[in-house]
């Protein structure tokens, strides 16, 4: 990214917060609706990218800039749940896995020159649930591991973490089915229990690669702007326990931006690796790349 283009994103860097201030005035509620809220984010976004062509850009680049205006916006998890289950969007509030989601849907329509919600939420849909079909609770793509193979098979993204020198990564995820009081649909729904711990079963025969920690350093300056990382833990019953973007500042180096629950805001932090390597229980990254959207 060259300087005048990286200095312009600063200066845009609290985007979000001011269209949702922007909007909350627009409202005059105390209580804004975040459905609302959420469209006049998109919208001035949209907006943006429409004035400045950046559907010319390559995809990776769209979306480091997509998520750099998204600075600042508060993180708040949970904004999926909810009966019955639909394709639920909430950029008044974002957490790790939304925050990517949002910025890879928003990426894909603005190549595509479509700036409309709908087209938002068709994007999503098709990112989020498996083979891109809505089909009740199971059927979102809940760990990040099943989310970056049906991606892949959909032609969506790349995973490049073997290519960057990755190794086998074995995995026995069950935490989902195995803590059922966490997640209302399946407290509730036993045969909604089982489907997912089919869908845990079939994940764990899979083929998968990290990128160890202690490596990461190493290979950082084959990372690029857009880069989707999803950090793997040693917690029992899980792949990974955080996801992000890659964006690569003016000095060049390859910082990690995400929704941080610690500083309860998006914010675009340290090189990816010093972020891994500062937490005990993190093992290391897969690295995923988006892919330009079929016209």
């Amino acid at each position: 990214m060259n300087r005048r283009n990286f200095l312009a994103l600063i200066a845009a860097a609290p985007f979000a917060v001011q269209l949702q201030a922007q909007s909350l005035r627009r409202t005059r509620k105390k209580n804004t609706d975040t459905v609302a809220t959420t469209k006049y984010i998109f919208a001035q976004a949209m907006r943006r990218a429409a004035k400045n062509n950046w559907h010319r850009k390559p995809i990776g680049e769209l979306m480091g800039d997509l998520a750099f205006l998204l600075q600042g916006t508060p993180y708040v998890g949970g904004t999926l749940e909810g009966e019955p289950e639909m394709c639920r969007i909430d950029l008044t509030g974002l957490d790790c896995v939304t925050l990517f989601e949002s910025v890879l849907g928003m990426a894909r329509i603005v190549k595509r020159k479509e700036y409309t919600f709908d087209a938002l939420i068709n994007e999503i849909t098709l990112t989020r649930y498996r083979q891109g079909i809505l089909d009740g609770y199971p059927s979102r793509l809940h760990y990040t591991s099943d989310w970056i193979d049906d991606n892949v098979a959909k032609g969506v993204v790349q995973d490049i973490t073997r290519d960057l020198g990755g190794v086998i990564f074995p995995i026995k995820i069950n935490f989902m089915s195995t803590h059922p009081q966490y997640y209302k649909p399946l407290k509730e729904d036993t045969a909604a229990r089982a489907k997912i711990a089919e869908i845990e079963s079939e994940v764990n025969a899979r083929m998968r690669y990290y990128i160890p920690k202690d490596r990461i350093e190493t290979i950082e300056s084959m990372l690029a702007t857009g880069d989707i990382i999803a950090i793997s833990t040693s917690k029992d019953g899980l792949d990974y326990s955080h996801t992000g973007l890659i964006f690569r500042d003016i000095d060049g180096n390859a910082r990690f931006l995400h929704a941080s629950s610690q500083k309860k805001k998006v914010v675009l932090d340290v090189r990816v690796g010093e972020y891994v390597n500062s937490v005990k229980s993190n093992t290391g990254i897969t690295v995923v790349r988006p892919l330009e959207p079929i016209s």
